[in-house]
């Protein structure tokens, strides 16, 4: 059974970083794209960043210049380094995996979510 484990969350002052991390556990032969999304109360869950298992990248307009999204295949891991934060990226920050391939299964898969809070 596949499971996304995030860590890394917390409560930090605006322009403050922090530095998330997801990694899949089980038996994988593939994944083709690891990312991450948030939603905020009342908010739509939106994409903040993705990366493809070629190392091509995907941000959110208003997180490029400010967040690194990056992986490790070897260790089916993904990083989110966020850096000079505002309080509107609080929000609940859950992992994402797509084009997961296991033995006799292809699916998509979240993490539990982990909450980032920004104070002003």
């Amino acid at each position: 059974q596949l499971q996304l484990v995030e860590s890394g969350g917390g409560l930090v002052q605006a322009g403050g970083s922090l530095r998330l991390s997801c990694a899949a556990s089980g038996i994988i032969f593939s994944i083709k794209t690891m990312g991450w999304y948030r939603q905020a109360p009342g908010k739509q869950r939106e994409l903040v960043a993705q990366i493809t298992s070629g190392g091509s990248t995907d941000y959110r307009t208003s997180v490029k210049g400010r967040f690194t999204i990056s992986r490790d295949n070897a260790k089916n891991t993904v990083y989110l380094q966020m850096n000079s934060l505002k309080p509107e990226d609080t929000a609940v920050y859950y992992c994402a995996s797509t084009g997961v391939v296991t033995p006799g299964e292809r699916g998509d898969y979240w993490g539990q979510g982990t909450q980032v809070t920004v104070s002003s």
